[in-house]
């Protein structure tokens, strides 16, 4: 059930906000995209493990472009299907039966990076 002209447009939509921030310039977007490389790189925290709690904040946060974003770059770093589930399971917990609605649309971004969910 992944609706993926949705995620493609998220994609769309996210690239073109990047290059249009960037050519502009935003001071702003150019230092939240330095604070976004620090705060993702390795440290005591591997990026993976730090791409998981951003799974977990952005499902309990309901933003749906951020869910995507940073399953996407938990899977590039290594994390696999049921650490991703488990980080979405935390941001359900924080986030009470609402966020379970969020926790849909990160399962439909799962399937679209992982396959089929079994």
């Amino acid at each position: 059930m992944v609706n993926r002209d949705k995620l493609d447009e998220l994609t769309r939509t996210r690239k073109w906000a990047h290059q249009k921030l960037q050519t502009l310039p935003s001071k702003v977007y150019q230092a939240f995209t330095q604070m976004e490389s620090a705060t993702f790189a390795d440290g005591h925290l591997p990026r993976k493990t730090k791409e998981l709690i951003a799974v977990g904040i952005s499902v309990q946060m309901n933003c749906e472009s951020c869910m995507q974003w940073h399953i996407e770059q938990a899977a590039q770093a290594g994390a696999g299907l049921r650490e991703v589930l488990e980080a979405v399971e935390v941001g359900m917990e924080m986030g009470g039966g609402p966020a379970t609605v969020s926790a849909r649309f990160a399962l439909q971004v799962m399937e679209a990076v992982f396959g089929r969910l079994d």
